[in-house]
């Protein structure tokens, strides 16, 4: 019998006599047994969708068709109040350690660390995640999809590998690391090694449909070869985040049902879920958020796009959900289903407004502070290539809202159910024996971990590698599986998202709202104690309708003390709403990967982060290569950084260098050369003389070879802050999807050797010299 409160469970032979001759009767040792879990030990299969409101799956009364979700439902538990952080990497730090998102550093996402505890972005070792816990006790485990949980000077190809999913339980991780990725082009790792999609979308390559297969296929060797040990599968999409890509035919199945609108849409769905006794009968739909349009009030040119995107959205997660019946159908196949605890949390956060109020054909451009430049005929010029490989779209707002009927407010507002109630359905069949049922208790994402280790009957460890471990935070919901009635063990939880803030305390909420999601830019906010509280009752007001605090100011005062006593527990203090300081790594206190203003590539490296590479935005630079060109010539992508939401790239075409800028999708601005490269050892370079007089300016683009130019030609306007979120720097080649379309090939046909980028002004002599690269080198190690 082992003990498993320390783990890895210590190896201490058991005394004995030991013989001279192993021929000796006397001779005796116990035959080897694999480490396996309790007997009884369920297979887990974890489902985490990402960003999907509470009112988006038809199980939860949603437009969004989900059968498959409706069938674990048939024969499982639907957790109507179940929560989430209103974030995506607090949300799964959260659920994979059972600790609060502070607790273990993760206070937002990891682009916004800082260097204060709760916002580090660095989980303790005192927190040992679910899955290390489960592997170090015998459990197989794998992850798929979506990480975003690496700090990102730790994103590269070099990591370091601590918390990359290997490094934090997971025997086997096939998915990406950011908090986004195409979904036709996507940034892929097998493990720590980055590795390239099969096909291009034109030869039928969807990343759902990879991610289900390589799913299943594990299952099935797992089971194959290991029938005997249970396996903790973690199954996360990057679907239903932006940017919102699927086939053509699962949108076009809901044409013309959202033509009337996102205020229609709320009714009919508030309607639908009292049928369905998801909320109560007697639940109240909380009005309009401050700052959305009603339907009527949108101009009627721009109502057809503004339902095409719908239209997208609503296909985006039928199809994931198509993909959860694939998982479910394999698991079937090797008679396990029923054996096996699913666990599906529809959403890491409510729905998210971060597609402006308009929404966007490319997100970046929003993002990136262009939104004017998406006007309704632009957006209706490209109605038929929302959802493809073209396109980097995402919703309205309105949109965004709707999917979280009945509830106010969406994704990042942690003080309301809107951006932190998502419907989640626990499906066992072996391991309880209500069915069909509804489970009203309140959870939190961190009630996950202990639920799962309370089914495999498992200890929380006290000592995980020599650490002594902090007490999981989160309360097993296993007391609720078949008791519907039983009084529930989760009593109060606190919830901070970008200074949006609120407590729950035995049915009752104190919530107050700082920040607007879809608010970005130079926005003044107020004082944290300028913001103005509200207070629910919600053991008689399930939605948050009612703002009771002119009635019981007492009640309100305690809880935001209580407020202030949890934050000062878990770290979440000192508040920091800033925006534009924790982009900067400078201002927030957080490493980079790259210093200086010199860095040097080699020929074959690809796959790399813009946290990875120099800044060249709003900034004059140089890219210079040093090439070998074949006889007869060379094509194709010396470096190229960005792909088809925005990005840059310096190739041969018909073996002269030219130089395109992708402006946002909107625009391409290109210099070619009027002369080829040689056969042989060249230098190909492309100065770029920005314009300055603020960001996101133009500049002349001047291209060399051998320090001759060859061709020069002005740059409009650039990008100032991100091309992508995903898309990839590439020397030799590009992954991902292209800058251009002007490309005759994309790998090059000859050899580059280094590409060194430099920023600022040089002295102009156009050449690197060998010594000079040299020394380069020498100084960044």
């Amino acid at each position: 019998m082992h003990s498993r409160d320390v783990l890895p469970i210590p190896d201490i032979p058991a005394p004995g006599l030991t013989t001279y001759d192993a021929k000796d009767p006397d001779t005796r040792y116990p035959p080897i047994t694999p480490l396996l879990p309790p007997q009884g030990a369920p297979n887990v299969l974890l489902v985490l969708i990402d960003d999907v409101g509470f009112g988006a799956s038809s199980a939860f009364g949603g437009p969004c068709q989900t059968p498959n979700f409706e069938r674990l439902a048939k024969q499982g538990l639907k957790y109507t109040r179940f929560h989430t952080t209103a974030l995506c990497s607090p949300t799964r730090s959260a659920l994979l350690t059972g600790r609060n998102h502070h607790s273990v550093g993760m206070g937002n996402i990891t682009e916004l660390a800082t260097s204060a505890p709760g916002n580090n972005s660095i989980w303790p070792n005192t927190c040992a995640p679910l899955a290390r816990t489960l592997n170090l006790n015998g459990y197989s485990t794998a992850q798929f999809g979506k990480c975003h949980e690496v700090p990102v000077w730790e994103t590269s190809p070099m990591g370091p590998y601590r918390q990359w999913p290997t490094g934090m339980g997971f025997d086997y991780f096939y998915g990406f690391l950011g908090g986004e990725t195409n979904q036709w082009y996507p940034a892929l790792y097998e493990g720590t090694t980055p590795v390239e999609p099969w096909g291009t979308p034109e030869d039928g390559y969807y990343l759902n449909d990879d991610l289900s297969a390589h799913a299943i296929k594990w299952m099935r060797q797992q089971k194959a070869l290991m029938p005997d040990r249970p396996f903790f599968a973690y199954y996360a999409p990057g679907a239903t985040h932006a940017p919102h890509h699927v086939p053509k035919d699962w949108a076009d199945k809901y044409h013309g049902v959202f033509d009337d609108g996102w205020d229609a849409l709320r009714e009919r769905t508030f309607a639908r879920q009292k049928e369905l006794g998801v909320i109560p009968a007697d639940a109240e739909l909380t009005e309009r958020s401050p700052g959305i349009p009603a339907w009527d009030d949108i101009a009627d040119e721009l109502k057809p796009v503004l339902a095409r995107q719908m239209e997208v959205y609503a296909g985006f997660l039928e199809n994931t959900d198509h993909h959860i019946g694939e998982l479910l159908d394999a698991l079937e196949d090797l008679h396990i289903l029923e054996d096996t605890m699913v666990i599906t949390i529809i959403g890491d956060n409510g729905a998210s407004a971060e597609g402006s109020l308009q929404g966007t054909f490319n997100e970046m451009i929003t993002l990136g502070g262009f939104a004017a430049l998406e006007t309704a005929d632009v957006m209706a010029a490209k109605i038929d290539q929302f959802g493809g490989p073209e396109a980097y779209n995402h919703y309205a707002v309105g949109w965004a809202h709707a999917m979280d009927t009945p509830y106010q407010w969406t994704k990042q507002v942690a003080s309301h159910f809107g951006g932190t109630r998502n419907g989640t359905i626990v499906h066992w069949p072996h391991g309880f024996s209500a069915s069909g049922e509804t489970r009203d208790q309140f959870h939190h994402v961190i009630d996950i971990a202990p639920t799962v280790l309370e089914a495999a009957g498992l200890p929380h460890p006290t000592f995980v590698n020599g650490v002594m471990q902090k007490p999981i935070e989160g309360v097993a919901m296993n007391y609720s599986f078949d008791d519907a009635s039983a009084p529930e063990r989760h009593e109060t939880q606190y919830f901070e998202m970008f200074g949006n803030r609120g407590i729950y305390h035995k049915g009752w909420t104190a919530v107050t709202k700082h920040r607007t999601p879809w608010e970005t830019g130079a926005h003044e906010l107020p004082a944290f104690d300028d913001d103005v509280w509200e207070l629910y009752d919600t053991r008689s007001d399930w939605t948050q309708a009612r703002d009771v605090a002119a009635e019981f100011p007492d009640k309100l005062h305690d809880l935001q003390r209580l407020w202030l006593i949890e934050a000062v527990k878990y770290n979440v203090v000192p508040l920091d709403d800033r925006f534009v300081e924790r982009g900067l790594p400078e201002s927030a206190g957080r490493p980079t990967l790259v210093h200086g203003k010199r860095q040097l590539l080699f020929g074959g490296m690809g796959r790399l982060t813009e946290n990875s590479v120099l800044m060249m935005k709003n900034t004059s630079f140089s890219l210079t290569a040093q090439v070998k060109v074949p006889e007869g010539g060379a094509e194709g992508v010396i470096v190229a950084q960005g792909g088809v939401s925005g990005g840059q790239s310096l190739y041969l075409k018909d073996g002269k260098p030219k130089y395109t800028y992708n402006f946002f999708g909107l625009d391409e601005y290109s210099v070619a050369a009027s002369e080829a490269v040689p056969p042989g050892d060249h230098q190909v370079r492309m100065e770029f003389t920005y314009d300055g007089g603020g960001v996101g300016k133009g500049g002349e683009a001047t291209l060399y070879i051998d320090g001759n130019a060859v061709g020069s030609g002005h740059i409009e306007r650039t990008e100032a802050f991100l091309f992508s979120a995903d898309e990839t720097c590439d020397v030799g080649n590009e992954f991902g999807s292209p800058v251009t379309t002007d490309y005759s090939q994309r790998e090059f046909s000859g050899e580059v050797e280094w590409v060194e980028i430099d920023l600022g002004l040089d002295d102009h002599n156009h050449l690197i010299r060998p010594e000079d690269r040299v020394n380069l080198a020498m100084a960044l190690q």
